[in-house]
């Protein structure tokens, strides 16, 4: 699979339900030995299952929208243990999984995949044009 965007993701931002500036995002590393993304019918943080969740959340901070991408600073996983990671979602959280939507799905970045070693993992954002991702 290729980063996109989850489908119910573009539709809360086109429906003000997502605001990227004011929400708190936060950033998860998943294994997808035991997650299989499905985009067009995966909305909430419940559909991928604990088991796949490898490192996070952690809070996405200081987040910028300039040019229509959205941007935030690089994140750190520390002490990372466990399966492989082959793959980032980003989501709203809303405090409960069950309506916590999910936003994107990258699996195509440098240092992905990566077999945690029990040191930190730092998700390094593009500094180009498009950032996390551009909507």
């Amino acid at each position: 699979m290729a980063n996109t965007l989850f489908d119910y993701g573009r539709q809360r931002f086109l429906e003000a339900q997502i605001n990227w500036m004011t929400d708190t995002i936060k950033v998860l590393l998943v294994d997808t030995g035991a997650y299989t993304p499905n985009v067009s019918s995966h909305q909430y943080l419940s559909d991928i299952s604990a088991s796949a969740r490898i490192a996070g959340p952690v809070t996405l901070t200081s987040k910028a929208t300039t040019g229509g991408a959205a941007d935030g600073a690089d994140v750190t996983f520390t002490s990372v243990t466990g399966p492989s990671i082959e793959a980032i979602v980003i989501y709203k959280d809303t405090g409960s999984e069950a309506t916590s939507p999910l936003i994107a799905y990258i699996d195509t970045a440098t240092g992905l995949p990566i077999t945690p070693n029990g040191g930190d993992i730092i998700v390094t954002w593009d500094n180009g044009a498009n950032k996390i991702f551009k909507v």
